[in-house]
């Protein structure tokens, strides 16, 4: 049977040294799983759209479709390419993916010989019009998969996401949710992602990308998502971290705020896809966008208490039905 949902992103081999617990060195990680994550808190029938070199442990593939996932959509390249991604958090949380020497050593910790050599991709000086290695391509997707109904976009370079855009937007009833790149989140390039959102049902910036798009014009947030709404796209949502969502409802004009859901902070890694992807199977099940909003806001809220991107499936039975009730009480409308 045809998966229900398809997210496309990128899969890496992470080295994550968490705010809290022990380091975790070469491990799968990536924005396409974390999404896969939040949205597997709601529904599994879930197509993978990735690309990965000839080094990427076999073993993980065949996690993944022991999880459940289609992985025919994962395209391994003859070519090496750097899969390595490396994330650090300090005293107080903030995230850093660079001078990853010096965190082991501030933490006393040996450092891992298989990340000798790493060095964090350098967005300043990289076009991002320009395609990645590693984004999955459109030219990739099996075909039985194009008709897949409920799609997200995780967060890779615009070109790749434009022509996945297209490839999904040629049914009326096909949704498409975008969680942007910060690398095209800025005024230059204000014209490439307007071509992008024409194919978009729902837009997932963090407030930091939107003020970033938006500098120099406005510090209305509401006014900006107002103004992405011009080009087509029927639901932005302001992901703010600990401080929730802003969810703006083009089609009835209406404005959302939703507290993020108080969990117990372990790791914030992926939080952010994990919302996109519990927003796509919440506007699946119920077509409103506050609900959508409301099962994103739950995955991202059960990603934090722990790492790795499948964590939040396996926590208690009923946990995340339970904290969806509870987080309906408090949303309000703007």
């Amino acid at each position: 049977m045809t998966p229900t949902f398809a997210i496309a992103g990128k899969l890496t081999r992470e080295y994550l040294l968490p705010p809290v617990g022990s380091p975790i060195l070469d491990s799968p990680g990536g924005n396409l799983l974390y999404a896969a994550g939040g949205l597997a808190v709601w529904d599994k029938s879930i197509a993978l759209l990735a690309r990965v070199d000839a080094e990427y442990p076999r073993e993980w593939l065949a996690d993944l479709e022991q999880r459940g996932f289609e992985i025919r959509g994962i395209r391994m390249l003859p070519e090496n390419i750097d899969l390595r991604s490396f994330i650090a958090y300090n005293d107080v949380n903030e995230r850093s993916n660079s001078s990853a020497v010096s965190h082991f050593a501030r933490r006393q910790l040996t450092f891992p010989k298989s990340l000798l050599g790493y060095h964090p991709p350098d967005e300043a000086r990289k076009d991002p019009r320009e395609p990645d290695a590693d984004s999955p391509a459109a030219l990739d997707v099996p075909k039985d998969y194009r008709g897949i109904r409920y799609v997200h976009l995780c967060p890779f370079d615009i070109i790749s996401q434009s022509q996945m855009a297209n490839l999904f937007k040629g049914g009326s009833d096909q949704t498409v949710s975008l969680d942007p790149s910060p690398s095209y989140m800025k005024p230059a390039l204000w014209r490439n992602l307007r071509v992008v959102l024409q194919g978009v049902t729902a837009f997932h910036p963090s407030e930091e990308e939107l003020r970033a798009l938006f500098w120099g014009e406005t510090n209305d947030l509401w006014e900006m998502a107002q103004q992405i709404s011009e080009y087509g796209v029927e639901v932005i949502v302001v992901k703010r971290g600990p401080l929730g969502q802003l969810v703006y409802d083009a089609m009835g004009k209406h404005r959302y705020e939703i507290p993020a859901y108080s969990s117990r902070l372990a790791d914030p890694t992926g939080a952010g896809d994990a919302f996109c992807g519990g927003f796509l199977a919440g506007f699946q099940q119920t077509n409103d966008p506050l609900m959508a909003a409301l099962y994103g806001n739950i995955s991202a809220s059960l990603k934090v208490e722990g790492s790795g991107p499948f964590y939040p499936l396996d926590v208690m039975p009923g946990l995340a039905e339970a904290r969806l009730h509870a987080l309906k009480e408090i949303a309000r409308e703007i």
